[in-house]
């Protein structure tokens, strides 16, 4: 479902403040939700167009959800919408996007090679956090903070802008190593199924799901936190 266009969206949301979002062209002059040549060449494809969420569906759903709609070319959270998922399944790639949340405190976080059919996208799939640090209580924390493996793996810097700006960030993944950069920094890295790995899932909240960190493939999710987020530029590379 599309809202019309306008140049600003107010989110709204009970409990916060209201933040006015403003889509603008990225800085190099390239308009959002488009390809260069030389990134299409580089095996890059679009997940999202900014005007259709086709994409995308809701977890363990077969289609997507009014809570998320296309607004002024962002996939933007305005209700509640459970989390999303791609489509298609991902086992080795890259995957970059820009973020902005929409009110102080607001939280959002991107999981990968999740598995349908459990209760929740974050019983398999880590969790890239997104984050208002100063304004929620999780930012108080390195490992639960923006840009962070959530509650395993700290950042090793707040590389975030303020509320209602954009970050640029990507995530790689390839086999079991994993990459977080946040507007140009690498500030997260980390080994799936090591031994490491094992104790430091063990000595956390997720020992109790059995599936979590070890599927080779699955979905891309963008986690429905009740806070309100957008998103744009979304595009992936299978990495071979």
């Amino acid at each position: 479902m599309r809202i019309p266009s306008s140049t600003h969206l107010l989110f709204v949301l009970s409990g916060f403040a209201a933040v006015a979002l403003t889509v603008h062209a990225a800085p190099d002059g390239q308009a959002p939700n488009t390809l260069t040549a030389e990134e299409r060449a580089a095996g890059w494809r679009l997940l999202f167009d900014g005007q259709t969420i086709s994409e995308w569906r809701v977890f363990n759903q077969p289609t997507a959800s009014d809570g998320w709609q296309v607004v002024d070319g962002t996939l933007a959270r305005v209700a509640r919408g459970r989390d999303l998922i791609t489509k298609e399944q991902f086992a080795d790639f890259e995957f970059a996007f820009d973020w902005k949340l929409g009110a102080p405190g607001a939280n959002s976080g991107i999981m990968f090679r999740v598995i349908e059919g459990l209760p929740q996208t974050y019983h398999s799939g880590p969790e890239m956090q997104l984050l208002d640090n100063a304004g929620h209580p999780d930012g108080r924390l390195p490992e639960t903070s923006a840009g962070s493996n959530f509650a395993l793996h700290a950042p090793t810097r707040d590389a975030t802008r303020p509320v209602g700006e954009w970050n640029t960030t990507r995530l790689v993944v390839r086999g079991p190593h994993v990459e977080h950069w946040m507007n140009g920094e690498k500030v997260v890295e980390y080994e799936l199924w090591t031994p490491e790995w094992t104790v430091t899932v063990e000595a956390s909240k997720f020992k109790q799901w059995p599936q979590y960190g070890l599927a080779g493939s699955g979905h891309i999710a963008i986690q429905d936190h009740g806070n309100p987020v957008a998103f744009r530029n979304l595009k992936v590379r299978v990495l071979k």
